[in-house]
Protein backbone atom coordinates (compact mmCIF):
# COMPACT_ATOMS: atom_id res chain seq x y z
CA UNK A 1 0.00 0.00 0.00
CA UNK A 2 1.44 3.82 -0.61
CA UNK A 3 0.28 6.62 1.93
CA UNK A 4 0.14 10.18 -0.43
CA UNK A 5 -0.20 13.11 1.90
CA UNK A 6 -0.17 16.40 1.17
CA UNK A 7 -0.10 19.39 2.61
CA UNK A 8 -0.87 22.88 2.54
CA UNK A 9 -0.62 26.52 3.83
CA UNK A 10 -3.21 28.76 2.71
CA UNK A 11 -4.25 32.79 3.42
CA UNK A 12 -7.34 32.83 5.80
CA UNK A 13 -9.87 33.87 3.05
CA UNK A 14 -8.90 31.34 0.68
CA UNK A 15 -9.33 28.32 3.36
CA UNK A 16 -13.08 27.04 2.43
CA UNK A 17 -11.81 28.05 -1.65
CA UNK A 18 -9.15 25.86 -1.11
CA UNK A 19 -10.97 23.06 0.82
CA UNK A 20 -13.93 22.93 -1.49
CA UNK A 21 -10.92 22.41 -4.44
CA UNK A 22 -9.43 19.45 -2.46
CA UNK A 23 -12.86 17.89 -2.14
CA UNK A 24 -13.29 17.01 -5.32
CA UNK A 25 -10.41 14.67 -5.15
CA UNK A 26 -12.75 12.46 -2.68
CA UNK A 27 -14.78 11.42 -6.16
CA UNK A 28 -11.93 9.91 -8.00
CA UNK A 29 -12.11 5.98 -7.47
CA UNK A 30 -8.63 5.03 -7.20
CA UNK A 31 -7.76 5.35 -3.27
CA UNK A 32 -8.82 3.18 -0.95
CA UNK A 33 -9.25 5.95 1.12
CA UNK A 34 -9.45 9.51 1.18
CA UNK A 35 -9.66 12.31 3.33
CA UNK A 36 -9.41 16.12 3.29
CA UNK A 37 -8.91 17.76 6.52
CA UNK A 38 -8.37 21.14 8.06
CA UNK A 39 -5.40 21.62 10.70
CA UNK A 40 -6.49 22.06 14.12
CA UNK A 41 -3.27 23.55 14.95
CA UNK A 42 -2.45 21.91 18.70
CA UNK A 43 1.14 21.31 17.91
CA UNK A 44 3.15 23.87 19.71
CA UNK A 45 5.92 24.07 17.41
CA UNK A 46 4.65 24.35 14.11
CA UNK A 47 1.19 25.61 13.17
CA UNK A 48 1.51 26.90 9.83
CA UNK A 49 0.14 23.90 7.66
CA UNK A 50 -3.61 24.77 7.18
CA UNK A 51 -5.05 21.50 4.72
CA UNK A 52 -4.51 18.19 4.68
CA UNK A 53 -4.83 15.32 2.01
CA UNK A 54 -4.44 11.96 3.11
CA UNK A 55 -5.04 9.15 0.58
CA UNK A 56 -4.25 4.75 0.88
CA UNK A 57 -3.40 3.64 -2.62
CA UNK A 58 -3.32 -0.14 -3.54
CA UNK A 59 -0.20 0.46 -5.14
CA UNK A 60 1.62 2.54 -7.12
CA UNK A 61 -0.29 2.07 -10.39
CA UNK A 62 -3.34 2.83 -8.54
CA UNK A 63 -1.74 6.43 -7.21
CA UNK A 64 -1.00 6.77 -10.65
CA UNK A 65 -4.34 6.37 -11.89
CA UNK A 66 -5.21 9.13 -9.23
CA UNK A 67 -3.40 11.72 -10.47
CA UNK A 68 -4.37 10.81 -14.11
CA UNK A 69 -7.95 11.37 -13.55
CA UNK A 70 -9.28 14.74 -14.82
CA UNK A 71 -10.81 15.46 -11.29
CA UNK A 72 -6.95 15.62 -10.18
CA UNK A 73 -6.68 18.32 -13.02
CA UNK A 74 -9.17 20.09 -11.80
CA UNK A 75 -8.61 20.26 -8.42
CA UNK A 76 -4.97 21.23 -9.78
CA UNK A 77 -6.88 24.38 -11.67
CA UNK A 78 -8.75 25.08 -8.68
CA UNK A 79 -6.27 25.34 -6.15
CA UNK A 80 -3.16 25.90 -7.30
CA UNK A 81 -3.56 29.76 -7.62
CA UNK A 82 -5.10 29.95 -4.20
CA UNK A 83 -2.75 27.78 -2.09
CA UNK A 84 0.53 29.63 -0.48
CA UNK A 85 2.87 26.54 0.03
CA UNK A 86 2.57 22.68 -0.85
CA UNK A 87 4.12 19.87 0.87
CA UNK A 88 3.72 15.99 -0.53
CA UNK A 89 5.04 13.12 0.25
CA UNK A 90 3.98 9.13 -0.57
CA UNK A 91 5.55 6.31 0.86
CA UNK A 92 5.12 2.42 1.12
CA UNK A 93 3.16 1.13 4.32
CA UNK A 94 5.51 -2.04 3.95
CA UNK A 95 8.70 -0.47 4.08
CA UNK A 96 7.87 1.27 7.04
CA UNK A 97 9.52 1.75 11.03
CA UNK A 98 6.43 0.80 12.75
CA UNK A 99 5.75 0.79 16.57
CA UNK A 100 5.55 -2.79 17.75
CA UNK A 101 2.59 -4.20 19.41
Amino acid sequence: MIRHIVFFTVRPENLEAVRAGLSILTEIPAATRLEIGTNVKTDRFDQGIDLVVYGEFEDEAALAAYKAHPLYEESIRRVKPLREERFAADYAVETAVKARV
